[in-house]
């Protein structure tokens, strides 16, 4: 039976103690420098936010051909690998733990800042939309479509960047299957119309994100492999079909590798993620409202899926303002409201200038 204080009780991750079952969710922040590297700047800001009982970072690129944005720091080299020692030191000091979210963006890209045609499963763009540059917003590309082996090596780059989020000090990776990034784009049946053994039929689909997991896995460890994924979302285009069929099978199939937890946003009807919970024999970590939803979690939505059987809950937007997040939860203290005009502009204001509350 769940009561109401599980939001705030102990969780044992893969053997990771979490002191609650709090997570700060990714969300893109865009406050690296033009070379790709974590700032002082970003270890404060994950450390102000270190009770929580996991955090999992912005996304960063496994490689600069998987550079969706300008401004998002990598994990493409050595001096990157560094930059992000200085972040993972941060958050342990201050008594959290932290994963890296590998985000490889497939289509959503632009040659404007990485030099490099964007890559996918097909050569489809994203349609009626717009991607970020250097130069500001521009139509989505049209990617170069992988070649079957070309698919197979661009699923390694997971691992690579895994191994070097290790040698950072990340407590480990979860790789970003979700929003329509490359491995939400080789699950959907409108960005990816190949015929060869990664597209087709629901095993074709499923098979890249199947073979991204298992070589991080075979990289740092199962223990410290989660994976994110989005149902139904339809972000950047990328359109799912057969939602409860294609999930169940990933699900199923990425049983079989024993990862820390999957992480689900709350993207398709809750009957479908109740199905996802009972196929899912591990920790499953969920965002608890709609990813276009007007307001961000709170406690009441945590709670909620806690009892229809959550182990974790993340919350994405309620922690940009809020990095005293946990605290404020667990005494029904008022949440104060981000400055959406801050969230993508860089600089410190509406990053670290955020207070906790004061009584």
């Amino acid at each position: 039976m769940t009561t109401t204080n599980a939001l705030f009780e102990p969780y044992d991750l893969s053997g990771l103690h979490l002191p609650n079952r709090i997570a700060m969710a990714p969300m893109s922040r865009v406050r690296s420098n033009p070379e790709g590297l974590a700032t002082a700047s970003m270890a404060t800001y994950f450390a102000q936010r270190a009770t929580a009982g996991l955090i999992i970072s912005d996304g960063i690129q496994p490689s600069l051909q998987g550079q969706a944005n300008p401004l998002t720091a990598g994990l493409t080299n050595q001096a990157q690998t560094d930059s992000w020692k200085q972040v993972t030191a941060a958050v342990h000091a201050n008594g959290g733990r932290i994963f890296a979210q590998l985000m490889h963006g497939g289509r959503i890209g632009h040659a404007d800042h990485t030099g490099l045609q964007p890559v996918g499963p097909s050569a489809i763009a994203a349609r009626g939309t717009t991607v970020f540059t250097s130069s500001g917003p521009q139509p989505a590309p049209v990617p170069r479509a992988l070649s079957t082996a070309e698919a197979g090596k661009e699923a390694l780059v997971y691992a690579e960047a895994a191994t070097r989020a290790v040698e950072a000090g990340f407590d480990g990776v979860e790789l970003h299957g979700a929003n329509g990034y490359l491995i939400g784009q080789f699950l959907s049946s409108s960005a990816n119309q190949r015929t060869d053994r990664y597209g087709g039929s629901v095993t074709g689909r499923i098979r890249f994100a199947a073979e991204a997991a298992a070589a991080a896995v075979d990289a740092v460890g199962a223990a410290r492999v989660g994976i994110r994924l989005s149902p139904g979302a339809g972000i950047w285009d990328a359109i799912d079909e057969d939602v409860p069929e294609l999930y169940g099978a990933l699900l199923t199939e990425l049983a079989t590798l024993d990862l820390a937890y999957v992480h689900l946003t709350a993207s398709t009807e809750e009957e479908t993620l109740l199905g996802f919970r009972r196929t899912w024999p591990g920790a499953f970590l969920v965002n608890p409202v709609h990813p276009g939803a007007a307001r961000p979690a709170d406690r009441t939505a945590a709670e909620h899926w806690l009892g229809l059987g959550a182990d974790v809950i993340s919350f994405g937007r309620a922690f940009l303002a809020n990095p005293d997040l946990v605290e404020r939860l667990r005494g029904d203290l008022p949440l104060a409201e981000g400055d959406k005009a801050t969230f993508y502009v860089g600089g410190d204001t509406g990053y670290l200038t955020y207070p906790t509350y004061q009584h």
